[in-house]
């Protein structure tokens, strides 16, 4: 079994940063591409940043610039820097990612942390 459990999320002011945390656990071979989507409510989940295995990255235009994704993959986690946050921003974040377990390459959530921008 795989779990992706994240951390980090909370209430910031508009301008604030923080950082998320997600750690990949359980029975796997290895952790391929690496995610971040979000869900605001009423809307659909996005694609936030995806950084693969070796450390390609790539970032929804709303973010570049302000996000920023990285990964250690000695320790299976992966982090999303959130800097200059806006009311936008303000949504549940999870986490995602392609574990090969079993020889077989499969998709994994984590549960969600919510993100929300106020003053």
């Amino acid at each position: 079994q795989v779990q992706l459990v994240e951390s980090g999320g909370g209430l910031v002011q508009p301008g604030g940063s923080l950082r998320l945390s997600c750690i990949v656990s359980g029975s796997f071979f290895v952790v391929n591409t690496m995610a971040w989507y979000r869900q605001a409510p009423g809307k659909q989940r996005e694609l936030v940043a995806t950084i693969t295995s070796s450390g390609t990255t790539t970032y929804a235009d709303s973010v570049k610039g302000r996000f920023t994704i990285s990964r250690d993959n000695a320790k299976n986690t992966e982090y999303l820097q959130l800097n200059s946050l806006e009311p936008e921003d303000t949504a549940v974040y999870f986490c995602n990612a392609y574990v090969v377990a079993r020889g077989r390459d499969f998709r994994y959530w984590g549960q969600g942390t919510q993100v929300t921008v106020s003053s």
